[in-house]
């Protein structure tokens, strides 16, 4: 209950910025709770849906596989299957890489989406802090000048303890929201470079199978 009551009046000697710093911490933790949600699901489902293409692939099952993408939202079926589909139209290795590029960076995209909107809320957190720490000292100041001079030192003091709320936090909420956006890039991180190294699995092995041609090589 002490606690409670302490954030109570931390809340209201913060005064008016208060309720915006607190509706941006809000949105920011709903957007990493998003994310983290969908990048979890990312995660699984794509070390799932490769355990189940692997098989295929060593038996040059390609009709089979592009089924399985089309039922299946894995970003990394996504990305062989745009493999598989060039491959009807060449055998080089680079027509190849060209199109699972493509279908990398629409993944990417996917992976990567609003996940920059935490490092932009936790600033506007922090901005928000100091202005209303700012424009609580000028009013402070304000009020002081016309007060009586016995009063004076303890008005001050007081009015200032008020004003630095706003500044504690906003840092209270930026903190939190750029930890989370660096965990989430971090994570973002990890899944595509084990798309890209699924990626590179799956071109060896055409090579080694012969479906496809090597890179040339410039000779001088």
């Amino acid at each position: 209950m002490d606690t409670y009551n302490t954030i109570i009046r931390f809340f209201q000697e913060g005064g008016s910025f208060m309720l915006p710093i607190a509706i941006v911490l809000a949105l920011g933790l709903a957007i990493a709770l998003e994310r983290w949600m969908f990048l979890t699901g990312a995660k699984f489902t794509n070390k799932k849906a490769f355990k189940q293409i692997e098989p295929l692939l060593q038996n040059s099952n390609y009709d089979a596989i592009l089924k399985f993408g089309q039922a299946n939202q894995a970003p990394i079926t996504r990305i062989i299957g745009a493999g598989i589909e060039r491959l009807s139209n060449s055998m080089r290795r680079e027509d190849i890489e060209y199109a699972m590029e493509e279908g990398l960076m629409e993944a990417t995209s996917r992976l990567e989406k609003r996940t920059s909107y935490l490092a932009t809320l936790a600033n506007i957190a922090t901005l928000l802090g100091l202005l209303g720490t700012i424009i609580g000292l000028i009013a402070a100041f304000s009020a002081v000048a016309s007060a009586d001079p016995s009063e004076k030192a303890s008005l001050l003091s007081q009015s200032i303890s008020v004003a630095m709320n706003t500044t504690a936090f906003g840092l209270i909420s930026a903190i939190p929201l750029l930890a989370c956006h660096s965990i989430l890039q971090t994570r973002t991180t990890e899944i595509i470079d084990s798309m890209e190294m699924a990626g590179v699995k799956f071109l060896n092995l055409l090579v080694k199978r012969n479906d496809i041609t090597p890179k040339s090589r410039v000779t001088d």
